[in-house]
């Protein structure tokens, strides 16, 4: 299965730690960030002011290599698993050459109403654009 989304994430001054490299940390931020950032640009979610929000119950990330400032990392995104009202994200950080894999990872999240935190199911243009990341 391969990356159907992609963006060029930069790194920054203090993702360094002090050995050097980027921080463990670091790289869950990353992932968040390009799953939010899709979401919003291109699901439509409105994590602000709409009826549902996305709770995040599972993350997870294998570190294949270093990587550090001020290197632009390729990160690829893909839909693992669609459920009802869950969606399992997979993401991979590459070297800006889009090869060197530094971390593989995902984030699932279970869509839920925003007063209730009851499970609801994922619809529309949400669920529309999941699908097209999706494996087919």
């Amino acid at each position: 299965m391969t990356y159907r989304y992609w963006v060029d994430v930069p790194t920054r001054w203090n993702d360094n730690d002090m050995y050097g490299h980027m921080n463990n940390v670091i790289h869950y931020e990353m992932m968040d960030t390009v799953v939010n950032t899709w979401l919003i640009r291109e699901a439509g979610f409105d994590p602000r002011d709409g009826d549902v929000i996305g709770m995040c119950v599972a993350s997870r990330c294998e570190y294949k290599a270093e990587a550090a400032f001020p290197e632009i990392l390729r990160v690829g995104m893909r839909i693992g698993k669609l459920g009802t009202s869950s969606v399992r994200y997979e993401v991979g950080l590459f070297r800006a050459d889009g090869e060197t894999l530094i971390a593989a990872g995902d984030f699932t999240h279970v869509f839920t109403d925003r007063s209730t935190h009851r499970p609801v199911p994922i619809s529309g243009k949400m669920r529309e654009a999941m699908e097209a990341l999706a494996e087919s």
